[in-house]
């Protein structure tokens, strides 16, 4: 089987690519939003093959997986090919809508391209017409346990975090660094050291994988801040390492989240709270980061996600 899928958000593709099949991962020679190819700060596997536009049209492919509405332009530029008629196709939605519950999804005019929604909370809120939908919660490889929490910080993941502003929390977080200097990696945080100066607040940029995931182990808590954004996959990535997680109660993760001993709260204070005593306690740090950690294997492994792509694959591929 041979499943065409740009690389978009490294994470989760990083997941996919796993997967039984042969991933043809489009290349453009300046390496732009369009032709990424391979990462550079994830580790692949072999069959994760990159694939110029010349290459897709001579070779074909089985599957297409949409995650961005001009990719099907882009298939049907490169091969002639179009999506959901002469190759197979589904809509991978990684976001929440934009307008909430009355926003109206790019894929839904049609039936012939399911959408598969990471969230269950997505799902319900976009509106997806009367496209086929179905929803696959994300899975990663287990990091291992790393958590030592050194560090008396709290950690942050987050991209573009003063473009985003409310959507993800920003504007929480100089009031969190009052009770704990506040570690915030992602791409585009490097200002934020300068923006919040004095306020406990330092931007680390956006780091090679493996190695933010060291850099959070150190922190004696992880943060998640964010309003209105998917379940991120740093939240569960933590919660494999082993970490604390105190978060706000917002999308799916009252669900996602429940009986898992993750403080969730939309009250910012007792937030503050929850993050003053794990960032004191370690013992009590260490128990809620190996319930965290429980949860994440249970829920979020990668074998879970895997075998739920598999079958989608099979069934819309045939």
């Amino acid at each position: 089987m041979r499943v065409l899928a740009w690389h978009v958000h490294g994470a989760w593709s990083t997941s996919f690519v796993h997967g039984p099949w042969t991933t043809l991962t489009p290349t453009v020679p300046d390496r732009g939003p369009d032709g990424r190819g391979r990462p550079t700060t994830y580790a692949w596997p072999d069959r994760a093959v990159e694939a110029t536009p010349e290459q897709l049209a001579a070779e074909g492919m089985d599957l297409v997986v949409l995650q961005r509405p001009h990719e099907a332009e882009l298939l049907q530029a490169w091969t002639g090919q179009r999506a959901g008629r002469d190759v197979p196709a589904v809509y991978v939605e990684h976001n929440t809508p934009p307008h909430g519950p009355t926003t109206r999804h790019p894929m839904a005019e049609q039936d012939r391209i399911p959408i598969v929604h990471v969230t269950q909370f997505n799902a319900l809120m976009w509106d997806n017409g009367r496209a086929p939908v179905h929803v696959v919660e994300h899975g990663i490889p287990d990091p291992g346990q790393r958590w030592h929490g050194e560090l008396p910080h709290a950690g942050v993941v987050v991209n573009e975090p003063l473009r985003r502003n409310r959507i993800t929390g920003t504007d929480l977080l100089a009031p969190m660094a009052q009770v704990a200097p506040l570690d915030v990696f992602g791409i585009g945080t490097e200002p934020l050291t300068d923006a919040r100066a004095g306020l406990g607040i330092t931007g680390h940029g956006d780091l090679a994988h493996d190695a933010m995931l060291d850099a959070l182990a150190a922190r004696a808590v992880y943060l998640h801040l964010c309003r209105w954004t998917s379940l991120g996959l740093a939240l569960i990535e933590a919660m494999h390492l082993g970490m604390p997680v105190v978060g706000l109660a917002t999308t799916e993760a009252p669900e996602a989240l429940a009986d898992s001993g993750i403080v969730l709260s939309n009250d910012p204070q007792r937030l503050a709270r929850a993050v003053r005593t794990l960032v004191h306690d370690r013992d009590a740090a260490a128990t809620a980061g190996q319930g965290a950690r429980q949860h994440a294997l249970a829920r979020f492994g990668l074998d879970r996600f895997l075998e739920d792509w598999d079958r989608i694959v099979k069934e819309v591929a045939g």
